[in-house]
């Protein structure tokens, strides 16, 4: 039968505060297959290119199900680890959600939350980010941050020669996210001893604040020779402060995700490289895995990488490139 798809806000309008997207039949049928599903997809935050991604892949994932209802919605920081905790637990209070599949900004806050979820029932899968302790039957679908993060500092030691002083933008710690790509960076340090970190800050995930903490490093390193900026707000606020100093191609700026400003400054030089995560891949995995694990019709899924790949200035207008930076339910990325 024919599906139709019911949205009550624009898929990519980056301002939104939340929507709902419903896949139904016209005829009304489904309680065949145990009626109507609600799921509710959480971001670690709405207004960002990489979750307006994950947000495409959902719905994906949606379109195609029988009787599948999603109700996306997120705080608008990052950083706001509270707000995430009331929004999930005022969604698991309305009592109708089958399942919770989200993206923890805080991987020790929200693991309370996973566990209400599982004690009232509702089937929970992480995208992105899960929690600490990560319960054996909730899995993750996220990049391999550490293997990945590994990959773009070989590419920031390859740039330099081998040698030069680097400085690392961090952006929320305790996020398991931040973490693991932190843990990669300094593997990838050890690896090429010819790199001397000479800085650490955080963005707090705020371009501003990257904007600053970034114009303070060079401020304090006249020589500094590169950068490893671990998210879009920490590489597009490095890369303003090194556009405005003067320092395009000087420093090298190897960094997180492929928004629209991102990938104009990489085409500008300005940014060097940017390690491109799948989000279409974890919204879509997360929501199929939900249903078929609320309706039973599949086995135990495991934790799933799902894939990173490095572009730069001379790969970037390549086929495989371009279906990951404009993904779409009719030609998805692998």
């Amino acid at each position: 039968m024919k599906k139709v798809l019911t949205a009550t806000c624009v898929m990519l309008t980056l301002a939104a505060t939340g929507c709902s997207v419903g896949v139904r039949e016209q005829t009304g049928g489904g309680q065949e297959s145990g009626g109507p599903i609600k799921i509710a997809v959480v971001p670690k935050a709405i207004g960002f290119d990489f979750w307006e991604k994950v947000r495409v892949g959902a719905e994906c994932a949606g379109s195609k199900q029988k009787d599948v209802e999603l109700q996306w919605d997120g705080v608008s920081a990052e950083s706001d680890v509270s707000g995430q905790q009331s929004l999930l637990q005022d969604m698991l209070a309305q009592g109708n959600v089958k399942g919770l599949v989200y993206a923890a900004t805080d991987a020790k806050a929200l693991s309370d939350v996973t566990k209400t979820a599982q004690g009232q029932g509702t089937t929970v899968v992480n995208m992105d980010s899960g929690t600490t302790p990560q319960p054996p039957d909730v899995p993750v679908f996220a990049t391999n941050n550490v293997a990945a993060a590994e990959q773009g500092t070989d590419e920031l030691a390859r740039q330099l020669g081998g040698k030069g002083k680097v400085a690392f933008i961090e952006f929320q710690a305790g996020t398991s996210t931040n973490e693991t790509r932190g843990q990669g960076f300094k593997n990838g340090l050890a690896k090429n001893p010819g790199l001397q970190l000479v800085a650490q800050q955080s963005s707090d995930s705020d371009y501003n604040k990257a904007l600053q903490v970034t114009q303070d490093i060079l401020t304090a390193n006249p020589d500094l020779n590169g950068i490893y900026a671990a998210n879009e707000p920490s590489v597009l606020g490095a890369a303003e402060a090194v556009r405005q100093s003067g320092k395009t191609g000087q420093v090298k700026i190897i960094g997180w995700d492929t928004s629209e400003g991102q990938i104009q400054s990489l085409r500008d030089g300005v940014i060097t490289g940017l390690i491109a995560q799948n989000p279409f891949k974890m919204g879509y995995a997360a929501v199929n895995t939900a249903v078929a694990k609320i309706r039973g019709t599949g086995e135990q899924a495991p934790s799933t990488d799902t894939g990173a790949t490095l572009i730069t200035k001379e790969n970037l207008d390549s086929p495989e490139i371009q279906k990951i930076l404009n993904p779409s339910c009719e030609n998805p990325p692998q």
